[in-house]
């Protein structure tokens, strides 16, 4: 499953919104989120399928994180608008910083 197909689930962009904040174990984004745990948990088999995030083990519970280097494909498709973005608030910030030294 490529990137961008892991992400489309508003569900799974929910779960890792909360995994930016630090790792959890199921029952915390079950809390958290309140969604059902068999939900949260089909969505964290996808999300580690995809190598979005990682698991490990923590005695009987499974924690997850998100994983250091998830989503390239999702990455090398932004990029591009991410320079041009860049660039254009550049200028702008150059055009007020010009206006305001007037």
């Amino acid at each position: 499953m490529d990137g961008f197909t892991a992400i489309a689930e508003p569900t799974r962009r929910r779960i890792l919104d909360r995994l930016r904040a630090g790792e959890s174990d199921v029952g915390g984004l079950v809390d958290e989120l309140g969604l059902p745990q068999p939900l949260v948990s089909k969505h964290l088999r996808v999300l580690r399928d995809a190598g979005v995030v990682d698991v490990r083990a923590a005695g009987k519970r499974r924690v997850y994180r998100l994983s250091e280097t998830p989503l390239p494909d999702v990455a090398a498709w932004v990029a591009p608008y991410l320079t041009t973005w860049t660039t254009s608030l550049d200028r702008l910030e150059a055009a007020l910083d010009e206006g305001t030294t007037t």
